[in-house]
C-alpha cells in the first residue's frame, strides 16, 4: 500500500480485491446477518461495502434493552429467510 501512495495507482489494477484490501475489515468475512436496534431503518455508513450481501433486521427496540429473546426472535426470522446474495429470482 504504501508503494502505490508513492508510485501512484494503476488504474487497470483498481477491482474488488484492491478495494478489498484498504478496508479496515480486510482480513475479516463479511457479515451474513446484521441487526440494527433503535428504530432507525439506516446504516449510517456502518460497514457499506462489506453488508452488501447481507441480511439485515430492524427493531424499535433501543440497545439498552435489548435481550436474549429479541435476540432469539431476530435469528429465527434469518433462518426462514431465502438468501440469494444479489440474485433475482
Amino acid at each position: 500500500i504504501k508503494e502505490e501512495r508513492e508510485q501512484g495507482i494503476d488504474i487497470e489494477s483498481v477491482d474488488e480485491d484492491f478495494l478489498r484490501a484498504y478496508l479496515s475489515t480486510n482480513l475479516l468475512p463479511d457479515p451474513d446477518f446484521i441487526i440494527r436496534p433503535s428504530g432507525e431503518l439506516r446504516l449510517s455508513n456502518f460497514l457499506m461495502w462489506e453488508s452488501s450481501y447481507s441480511e439485515f433486521w430492524f427493531s424499535d427496540i433501543n440497545w439498552p434493552d435489548f435481550k436474549k429473546e429479541d435476540l432469539y426472535r431476530a435469528i429465527i426470522d434469518y433462518q426462514n429467510r431465502d438468501r440469494r446474495f444479489g440474485t433475482i429470482v
